[in-house]
């Protein structure tokens, strides 16, 4: 047998009962399960996890109860870390969600963030959220975890969702690419957290819980004091910005923004931003000067050659057809990118012409 979750003293309220996470209404005299919707129109069924109804009413031998959910109610939760999958921490995060709140859906939306890197972790983010469903985002990139940087709670888009975090930058350009902040909390009650004996787990212990919390319909400000908007630390992107060069002329700094699994390099730039440079770009990375035609797939790169492709965010990606622009390049993300204006004479072949780095 597993030993008992520890449970938060919200759900220890007297005045809520809680069954297996999910909060509910009892009235007497009502002899069926009724299910209010997302829509506001109640609807005849079956009680939302087995067994809740007849717990429900069996509470003084009353009948079963009627499940009312609360348009605060939240559904949908998307989690994004530095845990990695080695260890046990996504498992047990996901764990303390579902005992307390069985009804929501989780995405995975990536525990592959490079650890403690809390800016590759906000563009993720930014990357991701416009294909989050309404609801609660926990991201936890947390390098100052148990010190004194606040957790706090980023409501947007009208309560439609919330971001649960640290305050250390990570969540700010997700915020931003939901249309920023409409207000915040520091999350200073302790009765939503987990007791734990260190403090080195905020997401188990603070984060997943108030998630849970705000799942069930609790009201937001309820998880601590506001706090000014203005007050949260934004995320950090970097912007291209003007390069004059005494060999290669007027172009453009850039810097690699991204490397995905498959090696592309993804820049900071749009289409609009190199369109002044032309279909082909001469590319100046360390002392190497390389060229890129602009693609819009991979399969339109000839064989062995770096290609400018607009990738699925609409970004400048460097790749290379069925290989890695990283290791052809040898280039990470931070490193910087000079383009300028191509003529579609310098190489494109697969051999890179760098000493080493």
């Amino acid at each position: 047998m597993r030993p008992q979750l520890a449970v938060p003293k919200w759900a220890q309220q007297t005045n809520k009962k809680i069954c297996r996470g999910i909060p509910f209404l009892r009235i007497e005299g009502v002899a069926s399960v009724t299910q209010v919707t997302s829509t506001g129109k109640p609807t005849l069924g079956v009680a939302p996890h087995k067994g809740s109804a007849e717990r429900a009413g069996a509470v003084g031998g009353l009948a079963p109860a009627l499940f009312v959910y609360s348009d605060a109610m939240h559904n949908h939760v998307s989690l994004l870390t530095d845990y990695g999958l080695n260890d046990e921490f996504v498992g047990v995060m996901k764990s303390v969600l579902i005992d307390m709140a069985p009804h929501v859906r989780i995405t995975d939306l990536t525990h592959g963030v490079p650890a403690f890197d809390v800016r590759a972790g906000s563009l993720a983010l930014a990357r991701a959220v416009q294909y989050v469903p309404p609801g609660i985002v926990i991201a936890v990139v947390d390098p100052g975890v148990g010190s004194t940087r606040r957790a706090i709670a980023v409501e947007v888009a009208g309560g439609r969702g919330i971001f649960l975090g640290p305050d250390n930058g990570l969540l700010g350009s997700g915020v931003a690419m939901a249309g920023g902040a409409d207000r915040a909390f520091e999350l200073s009650n302790t009765d939503l957290h987990l007791e734990a004996p260190g403090t080195t787990f905020a997401g188990r212990d603070i984060f997943a819980p108030v998630a849970a919390f705000l799942a069930n319909g609790g009201a937001l400000e309820e998880v601590g004091k506001e706090i000014d908007t203005a007050s949260v630390m934004p995320g950090l992107v970097p912007v291209p910005s003007d390069e004059t060069h005494p060999a290669h002329g007027s172009g453009m700094r850039c810097e690699v923004t991204w490397v995905d699994a498959f090696g592309n390099c993804q820049l900071n730039v749009g289409p609009d931003d190199v369109a002044p440079y032309g279909p082909v770009l001469k590319l100046l990375i360390g002392e190497d000067v390389r060229s890129a035609r602009v693609v819009t797939h991979y399969a339109d790169i000839d064989g062995g050659a770096i290609g400018a492709v607009i990738d699925s965010y609409g970004m400048v990606a460097l790749s290379v057809d069925r290989g890695s622009a990283a290791e052809t390049l040898r280039i990470e993300a931070g490193d910087a990118v000079l383009v300028f204006a191509g003529d579609g004479g310098t190489t494109t072949s697969a051999v890179t012409l760098r000493l080493g780095k």
